[in-house]
């Protein structure tokens, strides 16, 4: 019987949590989470609820368990340490160290070290502490983005059109990140259509996942304000509409690159996953950010379909072995529709205080997966709490198929609940590759 640790407690490690009961190693699971998941909870033979930033918790759970390895899901605790506090009592991870963990927590980090090393993907940027210099620099962009060094829940990239219009709104943004955060990376406005592409990596070898895209704003047709993501879609062909097979090799290939770049700067393997999320442009691959765990909702779209044993995939990873093991995904099209509170993204004022912590009740959802996030599971139902519900996946042979599965289940879910309905429908993703037609024209032009 293997013994698995898994730290997290949200959707994305509801999905890990399947993965890992799927396999045919009999494991035992344990969880370590900030709330109770009623859906890991399900899967795990032990959970304790504690604080992330509390590592003498983790550690007594870790070795009261029996933990042979764990498997570390959201980015807190990673940023934390947690990896270095699990190998210095002997249990390896899924998941970087502390110091390795800076591709995701620190934009400044990642631009250098792809500057450093010569690994094209970079659009223009500089990295500023203080706000001396940035006002010149930014009359020198045609768009700007504005990104804050440090974690901020997905939700700290500040950009032009969007979030601010001018470049003074853009400097008195820069003044107020640069007081509760070390550094601001001020980087040109890209164009182009994003994708996910979710990397395996044992410290040499880096496996590419099938590419999923993430729709981060809140409300149909890519409106309202930019949420932890409201949905997600991956193809049977294991490519996207407006992305070909070369596209997702020049992802990869930075990958692998940076995953080298990483080692040599620090003298340590990457070992866990290196999700970039990546936009293609009519110059080409260009990357947005890393982040150094699974992408919720991507998880959600690339494990069920895993058809190698997720237990060997993480000892592979910990071992140093994925060039030993075959990685294969089912065929199949995914797509991922967050149930959420009504009041979701929206500012404190415009919220409705009683969607965010309301009843829920779920009805029969023959063929879709259920992935519960923040749900308070109480002893009369289950409650919303004023973050995304329950991630929907419909799974089939083609995207049409898949969207109608998922948008079918939530359907059979009741109370104050919202959700993306055009998430991997026609006209939605007929947008996007028009999009990058006329990208590619005007280019061309």
């Amino acid at each position: 019987m293997t013994h698995v640790l898994l730290i997290g407690n949200g959707a994305r490690e509801h999905a890990i949590a399947e993965a890992v009961a799927r396999s045919s190693r009999n494991p035992r699971l344990s969880a370590f989470m900030k709330t109770n998941n009623p859906g890991i909870a399900s899967l795990a033979s032990e959970v304790r609820i504690g604080r992330y930033d509390a590592p003498e918790a983790i550690i007594a759970f870790a070795k009261e368990t029996g933990a042979e390895f764990a498997v570390i899901g959201p980015e807190d605790p990673l940023s934390y340490g947690i990896v270095d506090d699990l190998a210095a009592v002997g249990i390896p991870a899924v998941g970087p160290t502390r110091a390795l963990a800076r591709l995701e927590t620190s934009k400044s980090f990642t631009r250098n070290l792809l500057e450093t090393y010569g690994i094209r993907g970079n659009p223009r940027f500089r990295n500023f502490s203080s706000i001396e210099g940035i006002e010149t620099f930014c009359d020198e962009l045609a768009g700007i983005v504005l990104k804050p060094d440090g974690l901020t829940g997905g939700k700290g990239v500040l950009v032009q059109g969007d979030h601010f219009q001018t470049r003074a709104e853009a400097l008195g943004h820069c003044r107020d990140i640069l007081k509760t955060h070390p550094g601001v990376t001020i980087e040109e406005k890209l164009e182009g259509e994003e994708f996910s592409l979710q990397c395996l990596c044992d410290g040499r070898t880096v496996v590419a996942t099938p590419p999923v895209q993430d729709h981060k704003r809140r409300f149909i047709d890519d409106r309202g304000p930019n949420t932890g993501g409201m949905g997600s879609y991956s193809c049977p062909d294991h490519l996207l509409p407006f992305l070909d097979s070369a596209a997702v090799t020049e992802g990869l290939e930075i990958t692998r690159k940076v995953a080298e770049a990483i080692r040599l700067e620090t003298g340590i393997s990457y070992k866990g996953i290196m999700y970039g999320g990546f936009m293609i442009t009519a110059s080409g691959v260009k990357l947005i950010e890393y982040n150094a765990r699974f992408g919720d909702p991507e998880a959600m779209n690339i494990l069920p379909i895993l058809r190698t044993d997720f237990i060997d995939v993480c000892r592979a990873i910990i071992d140093g072995a994925l060039d030993r093991l075959e990685i294969v995904f089912e065929k199949k099209a995914t797509v991922c529709k967050y149930v959420v509170p009504v009041g979701y993204g929206l500012p404190q004022d415009h919220r409705d205080a009683a969607s965010t912590s309301s009843r829920i009740e779920i009805d029969a959802v023959p063929g879709a997966r259920l992935y519960y996030s923040s749900i308070d599971q109480r002893p009369d139902g289950l409650y919303m709490t004023s973050s995304r519900a329950i991630g929907v996946v419909g799974i089939a042979d083609s995207l049409e198929e898949a969207e109608r599965t998922a948008e079918s289940a939530v359907s059979a879910i009741r109370g104050p609940v919202d959700h993306r309905p055009d998430i991997g429908t026609e006209p939605l993703i007929r947008k996007r590759i028009q999009h990058m037609k006329m990208i590619r024209k005007e280019h061309i032009g």
